[in-house]
């Protein structure tokens, strides 16, 4: 059987998506290490932190579950800009002390796979729209 094919037919939920399960582990990771953060950050950077990981796969699932594919790359190209604010909090509590060099290094692998995976996401559905768009001429 053809690989393209069986691994077009697993996609059937948000959650078989690769980007999103790699988004996910980094939430996970960012709410464990945020709760070593200094208890006054409570509801300032580490709010931002993990809201802005959650983002990223709340808007993946939110661009999965819709209709048309200009839609699908408007969600995750938001996405995106919340996996690159993450990454500018990670510097932010790194370079104030929060964040240990070692559980910053994880935290960057992490992100840099889930962005790898979003921008990969983002590529293979354009190449839907503009399939979409050729079959409307």
């Amino acid at each position: 059987m053809n690989t393209t094919t069986e691994n077009t037919a697993k996609i059937k939920s948000f959650t078989d998506l690769i980007a999103w399960q790699e988004g996910h582990k980094l939430a996970v990771l960012m709410y464990q290490i945020t709760r070593q953060f200094p208890r006054e950050e409570i509801y300032s950077l580490v709010d931002q932190m993990r809201r802005a990981a959650v983002s990223i796969t709340s808007n993946i699932a939110e661009g999965f579950g819709r209709q048309g594919y200009k839609e699908k790359v408007q969600f995750y190209y938001i996405s995106h800009g919340s996996l690159t604010e993450l990454k500018n909090q990670v510097l932010i509590a790194k370079d104030v002390g929060y964040l240990h060099n070692a559980d910053f290094e994880k935290v960057m692998i992490q992100a840099n796979t889930t962005h790898a995976l979003l921008q990969g996401l983002i590529k293979k559905t354009k190449t839907f729209l503009i399939t979409t768009k050729n079959k409307d001429l």
